[in-house]
Parts: C-alpha cells; structure tokens; sequence
C-alpha cells in the first residue's frame, strides 16, 4: 500500500471515528474499551455501565424480552428525572 493509499484510509478511519463521536455527543452518550477491554457506556449515569463484550451480546439478544419486562412492569419501575446541568 502507498503511502497516499494509507492516508486515504486513516483519513476515512478519522472521518467515520469523528462521525461516530458526533452522533454519541448528540445522544449524550458515548462508548469507550476500557482498560481491561471491556466496553464502557457513558452519560446512563454517574458511572459508565461497564461489561465484557459476551455480556453486551447476551443483554442485547435479551432486548426483547428487557422491553417486555418493562411493559410488564411499568407501573413499578421508575422514570430517572433529568437533572439539570
């Protein structure tokens, strides 16, 4: 690969990680690996949410039956307030 070639492909790596950020700072949220590699979720809370990526994977194909719950649940389950900044 030239060197024009790599530059070409770090500038897109860079345009697409610069997107990405945008899209999670107009969210308010944002991921990180953390140290360990794990992935981090920041802005849920007043700490980031913090699992191995095979305990994202099993949550995330639980999302059906996460939402269920809630529904199930709504009159006990609790709406977080904003808290403003």
């Amino acid at each position: 690969m030239s060197d024009d070639d790599e530059l070409r492909v770090e500038l897109q790596r860079l345009r697409d990680e610069n997107a990405a950020l945008k899209r999670g700072a107009a969210s308010g949220i944002r991921m990180k690996v953390s140290e360990k590699g794990a992935l981090s979720i920041y802005a849920m809370g007043h700490f980031p949410v913090t699992l191995y990526k095979e305990q994202w994977l099993k949550l995330l194909d639980m999302s059906a039956e996460i939402r269920a719950f809630i529904t199930a649940n709504e009159t006990q389950l609790k709406t977080k307030e904003k808290h403003s900044q």
